[in-house]
Formats: C-alpha cells, sequence, structure tokens
C-alpha cells in the first residue's frame, strides 16, 4: 500500500514544472504517480490535465481574487490555489473535500503558513462562483488557447479554426488498434461487447476502434496477449496509407514510441522493419512495444539528418517518416503543448522537417514510398512543407494523397472521429 500522499500537491507541482520550467507532462507525471496508489493515479492525472487545459480561465480567478501574485519560492502556491479551482469548476468532488485537501497541501509542499490564504480565497471563489466562472470566460481567455496559436488557427482555417479550437478542449476519446494477426476488428469488438464494453468502428480504418467510455487496458480482451493495442485512429491511417507488405524492407523514422512499428508489422509480418529515433531513452518505448506483441524489429538511435551513420548506403522499399512537429493536432491528449510550444518554435520545426527529408530521400529504393506524417494541424509543416520539397526535388512525385496544388490529406482534431494529422504520400521515380 502506498501512503497517503496529498494529490493536490503533486499536481501543483507538476503544473508548475510545465509551466515555469518547460517541462513536458509525459516527463512530469509519471513519476509523481508511481508515488501515490492504483486509485489516485487517475485522479492526479485529471487534476494536471484539466489544469493546463483550462490554465487562462484558472490564472485570470487567481488574478482576480489575490491582491498580489505568488513569486518565487511561494510560485507552488499559486498552482495549487488553481487546483483548488479547477476542483470546484470541473469535477465531482464535493466542495467541503475539494478546498479541505487543497488547503492540506500547503502542509505537504511545507508552505503551511498559507492555509489561511488558500483557504480565503477558495471559500470567496465559492460564494461568487457562478459569476467569477462567467466572468473569467469573456474576451479571447474562453478559447483557452495561447492568442499566437489562435492567430494561426484563424489564418490556415477561417471557416474551421473555431470547431478545432473547441476539440482541443474536450477530453480526448480512446482509440483502440486491433491486431488483424489475431482477430478481425468485428469479431474483438464481440469480445469486448461480451465484456460489457461498448466499440465504435471508424468509416476509413480497418483496425481502429473507439470505446464509448474510457477504461483501464486490463480491462480490454486480451490486451496482455497483444490483441490490441490504445493507439488513436488518425496515427492509424499512415499504415493504411503506406501500405506496407511482407517481405519488404520497411524504415520507420522518428519511431518512438513504436505505436505504428507495430502497426507495420501487424500488417506486414514479412516485412524487414528498422525503427530509428533520436532519442534513446524513448526508444525504451519501443522495445516494450514489441516484446508486449511478440514482434521483432531491427532498432536503432539515431538523426534522421544523418541517414548514413546508422544505415549506411542502404535503401528501403518503403518509408515511415512521422516527422518533429508541433503536435498541434494532439492538444486534447496533451494540454501542456499550448504552454509549451512557442510561435518560433514552428519556423525550426520547418527547417527540422526539411533537413530530414532531404537526408533521407535518397534511402528511398526508385518507384518506393516516402510517406510523411505529422500529428500538426499547421499548413506550414504540412501541405507548405510538401510544396517547397517537390519544388526542390526531381524525382519525387505526390502519389494518391491530395493535389499538386494543395498535397496532402489532413485530418483535424473531431469529437468522434481521430486527432489532427497530416499525411502526404510521396513517389520516388
Amino acid at each position: 500500500m502506498k501512503k497517503s500522499i496529498n494529490l493536490r500537491s503533486l499536481a501543483a507541482q507538476a503544473v508548475e514544472q510545465v509551466v515555469e520550467k518547460g517541462q513536458s507532462l509525459s516527463n512530469v507525471l509519471p513519476p509523481l504517480q508511481q508515488k501515490v496508489s492504483d486509485k489516485d493515479r487517475a485522479l492526479l492525472q485529471e487534476l494536471c490535465f484539466g489544469v493546463l487545459r483550462t490554465l487562462p480561465q484558472l490564472e485570470w480567478l487567481v488574478n482576480k481574487l489575490m491582491s498580489r501574485p505568488m513569486t518565487g519560492k511561494q510560485r507552488t502556491v499559486h498552482y495549487l490555489i488553481m487546483v483548488g479551482f479547477y476542483q470546484m469548476l470541473y469535477t465531482r468532488i464535493p466542495p467541503h473535500a475539494a478546498l479541505a485537501e487543497t488547503v492540506e497541501g500547503a502542509v505537504a509542499i511545507k508552505r503551511q503558513q498559507f492555509k489561511g490564504v488558500i483557504n480565503g480565497v477558495l471559500r470567496q471563489f465559492q460564494r461568487q462562483q457562478d459569476t467569477l466562472a462567467d466572468d473569467a470566460m469573456k474576451g479571447e481567455i474562453r478559447f483557452l488557447h495561447p492568442a499566437w496559436l489562435l492567430n494561426r488557427l484563424r489564418t490556415a482555417y477561417p471557416q474551421q479554426w473555431e470547431s478545432i479550437v473547441e476539440a482541443n478542449n474536450q477530453r480526448p476519446p480512446m482509440w483502440l488498434r486491433v491486431n488483424r494477426q489475431h482477430h478481425s476488428r468485428d469479431a474483438w469488438i464481440s469480445m469486448l461487447e461480451e465484456a460489457g464494453i461498448t466499440g465504435y468502428t471508424h468509416p476509413d480504418y480497418p483496425d481502429a476502434v473507439r470505446l464509448e467510455t474510457p477504461c483501464p487496458v486490463q480491462a480490454l480482451p486480451g490486451f496482455d496477449d497483444g490483441w490490441v493495442t490504445v493507439q488513436d485512429a488518425s496515427a492509424q491511417g499512415c499504415v493504411s496509407l503506406l501500405e506496407p507488405q511482407n517481405g519488404e524492407s520497411i524504415l520507420d523514422l522518428c519511431a518512438a514510441p513504436g505505436g505504428k512499428t507495430t502497426h507495420i508489422l501487424e500488417a506486414a509480418p514479412q516485412a524487414n522493419v528498422m525503427a530509428v529515433d533520436v532519442d534513446a531513452g524513448r526508444l525504451s518505448r519501443v522495445y516494450d512495444n514489441l516484446k508486449r506483441l511478440g514482434m521483432r524489429a531491427e532498432v536503432k538511435q539515431g538523426d534522421g539528418r544523418e541517414p548514413g551513420s546508422w544505415c549506411g548506403d542502404k535503401q528501403f522499399d518503403r518509408i515511415l517518416l512521422d516527422a518533429p512537429c508541433s503536435a498541434t493536432g494532439v492538444i486534447r491528449r496533451h494540454p501542456d503543448i499550448k504552454w509549451l510550444r512557442r510561435d518560433r518554435d514552428i519556423a525550426e520545426l520547418t527547417q527540422l522537417q526539411s533537413e530530414i527529408l532531404d537526408a533521407i530521400w535518397p534511402h528511398l529504393k526508385p518507384g518506393g514510398t516516402l510517406l510523411y506524417a505529422t500529428c500538426s494541424v499547421l499548413p506550414e509543416e504540412n501541405s507548405e512543407q510538401i510544396v517547397r520539397f517537390l519544388a526542390r526535388t526531381a524525382d519525387a512525385k505526390l502519389g494518391d494523397t491530395g493535389t499538386t496544388a494543395k498535397p496532402g490529406l489532413q485530418n483535424l482534431p473531431g469529437e468522434t472521429e481521430g486527432d489532427g494529422f497530416f499525411y502526404a504520400k510521396l513517389i520516388k521515380q
């Protein structure tokens, strides 16, 4: 049994690490979850994700109800108060319990002298909650996005930007990928229904199932046996477009954590797959995924801009390049992206994508297919990137994804659809 630990204080510390130190929640949260009991892990995640999803609203409330901001070593108290607001606004936790546990969080972070301040601010909010909650969601704050990103979305999608923002602010659906080497999707859905869980198919992706209500993976039939994998529907679109075949030599570049590597092997179990990623730490997850599914691939650490250092002169029949990107299509899964990304990052990312494309293209066999993919919704990283590549690459032509004027296929995040994702199929002449 894990000893009792104040979840609110852990959530406040996690949010502070993201907002003040620029740390990814994916890195910050797992070590904190190890400190709490299994039943409390989901609540800790909900508090962290929720505060980051609604950060501008909570920031407005803190500024409204406090005469001066917390600074320096007291900054964690600022985020602890936000955790209190979030519980009272968005969870079913009884207000008295949310308030009491949040106040006690001051003791856990060794700031007990602020218990009275936290108690006073939260009680003042409780008395005026309806009015303050409405006031905090007026103007641009109601979109819960940074101004630079709103501006880019408005420019790129003048008719759709509000629906994109709305989707980004929702909790994400749970999509699964059925391993066709074990069962058909429909056969596995029948087993899912026998387990009392409802799932829905996707019109375009043959292995995809969306759960009506997210659940622990242990509740899924055959998860430990590799029958099913958690993977968003749009990410599954990569293998549908790549069309891997048995016996082919296939490169999955920027492969971690390995979801697409294993999907390739489910579709073409006799393919020779090399999975490469620059991040040695994240490659451990590729090994984990391969092991759970009982698959083999050649896994290497390497920089996509320097393929000669990890594959020599080798050429591949197919290459999946899931390029480093702004991740603006998966904000609903990773709300910290809104606060970690900066406007200036987009130019740096497009340059990196361009360099990787140019470096890996010589390693594609004539007649081969390169699928360029990102989990971004920004044209600079997507259609505009491909326009530039086609213009400077004489032996490249666009496959059946989009038009020469606007190459690629762009998925936008939706309530019952997949995440925001872009694909462009490139054929080597």
